[in-house]
C-alpha cells in the first residue's frame, strides 16, 4: 500500500507522522524515490516531532520501549540530511504547542488519499489502527485531516 501511494503521487507527499523513521527502513530506495518525485514537481513534506521536546520525552515514558521516540526521529533527520538541498523537499518540526496533537495522530497524505493513524493509549504507532481515506467530496473526512496537517505545518518550525 505504501509503495503504491508514494509511487502514484504526483502533487503532494506529506508525511506527518511524529517520527516517520519506518519509511527509510521499509521502502526500498526511498532516497531515490523522493529525489525522483521532487524532481518531477511533487511537493514532499516531512513534519516531525522535536527529538529534544518535552512531549517527546513524555511519549517515551508512556511507551516505555527501548527504541525511543527521539531515536526514531533522529533516524529520519539523519536520512533527510542525505537529501539536503533537494528542491521540492521541506522538513519542519511541529511547534511545541502542537506537539501533543501531533504525537497522537499521524497523517500521511498522497495527493487525494491519506493514511491516518490515531495512536491508542500506550501503544507505539505501528500497533495502532490505520484508516485509509480518499477525497470524495469537499469538506469531508479527508479534507478535515488534510487541514489539520496544514495547520500543524504552518505553525511548525525549521529543523535547522
Amino acid at each position: 500500500m505504501w509503495r503504491q501511494l508514494i509511487g502514484d503521487s504526483t502533487q503532494d507527499i506529506i508525511l506527518a507522522g511524529y517520527t516517520n523513521y519506518f519509511f527509510w527502513i521499509e521502502q526500498p530506495a526511498f532516497h531515490a524515490t523522493l529525489r525522483a518525485k521532487a524532481s518531477a514537481g511533487c511537493r514532499v513534506r516531512f513534519l516531525l516531532g522535536n527529538p529534544d521536546g518535552q512531549v517527546t520525552g513524555q511519549r517515551e515514558a508512556i511507551e516505555d520501549v527501548a527504541f525511543k521516540v527521539s531515536t526514531r526521529i533522529r533516524i529520519s533527520l539523519d536520512e533527510l540530511a542525505k537529501l539536503s538541498g533537494l528542491a521540492g523537499l521541506e522538513v519542519r518540526f511541529s511547534s511545541e504547542e502542537d506537539a501533543t496533537n501531533h504525537v497522537g495522530l499521524s497523517v500521511f497524505r498522497f495527493d487525494d488519499q491519506a493514511l491516518v493513524t490515531p495512536h491508542l493509549a500506550r501503544l507505539v504507532g505501528h500497533d495502532s489502527p490505520m484508516l485509509h481515506l480518499r477525497r470524495l467530496q469537499e469538506g469531508g473526512l479527508f479534507d478535515r485531516f488534510a487541514e489539520h496537517v496544514e495547520e500543524l505545518w504552518e505553525r511548525g518550525r525549521s529543523t535547522v
